[in-house]
């Protein structure tokens, strides 16, 4: 059975738009666990447009799970993420024209780059995993830096149309996991990750975490989020 990471983002992104106290993604971030979550996700951004520093100081003290940061390859963030010392971070792509991340870390054209941010990731010891797409020359630079884990972007999948079209999306996912796998690397994946499309990721094989926001938060203003967390336990346990 999958993990499930509760990507936190978007309840920071309600409280930045009036630049307030609430709601609080720390309090988000508690009513997670109980609902089920087996990992915190939240992306520290350049531009502070949601997550904010305090947030994640705050995180690492009360966070019983996985805290799993996003960052993207910035030294400034990178100085943060060692000196708060998360369980993982995943390296994402960032720019700050976009509503939200588009795609998946080009490593192959950033190795060099990247291997210095891993390797002073992992000598404080914190976990590395990097966000790609499902493309095989990303993924064998990524064995190549010996990462511990690779997330695939499921956005393509996400965002097809059901039948022929999700399904060639589907195979490229269960493709590259198997490279992933093939390289002694850990598979997980997500972005764009709803209620409706989440248990054919899920039942990739060797499927080990799943990384989901804005479908939970969404579903958490209908029926509240320690519900909506368990909702989505249930389906990324395939119903069980």
């Amino acid at each position: 059975m999958p993990e499930l990471g509760v990507n936190i983002d978007h309840i920071a992104t309600v409280r930045q738009a009036r630049k307030t106290f609430e709601p609080d993604p720390v309090w988000a971030a508690a009513l997670a666990e109980l609902g089920g979550a087996d990992c915190i996700t939240l992306h520290l951004r350049e531009d502070r447009r949601h997550i904010q520093d305090r947030d994640l100081h705050i995180l690492r003290q009360t966070v019983t799970c996985k805290l799993n940061l996003e960052m993207a390859c910035a030294s400034e963030v990178l100085t943060i993420a060692c000196d708060v010392k998360p369980d993982q971070v995943t390296l994402v792509p960032e720019r700050r024209e976009e509503v939200t991340t588009e795609g998946g870390l080009d490593i192959a054209a950033q190795g060099h780059k990247a291997a210095d941010i891993i390797r002073r990731l992992e000598d404080v010891g914190i976990s590395v995993s990097l966000f790609l797409d499902p493309d095989p020359r990303q993924l064998e630079a990524a064995a190549a830096l010996k990462v511990a884990a690779v997330e695939l972007h499921t956005g393509q999948y996400a965002m097809a149309s059901r039948g022929k079209a999700q399904d060639a999306e589907l195979l490229k996912l269960q493709q590259a996991g198997k490279l992933i796998r093939q390289a002694g690397m850990t598979l997980h994946a997500g972005h764009g990750l709803t209620y409706h499309n989440v248990r054919r990721v899920a039942a990739i094989e060797n499927m080990h975490e799943l990384n989901i926001g804005h479908s939970i938060v969404a579903r958490a203003l209908m029926v509240g989020f320690e519900q909506a967390v368990r909702e989505m336990k249930r389906l990324v346990g395939y119903g069980v």
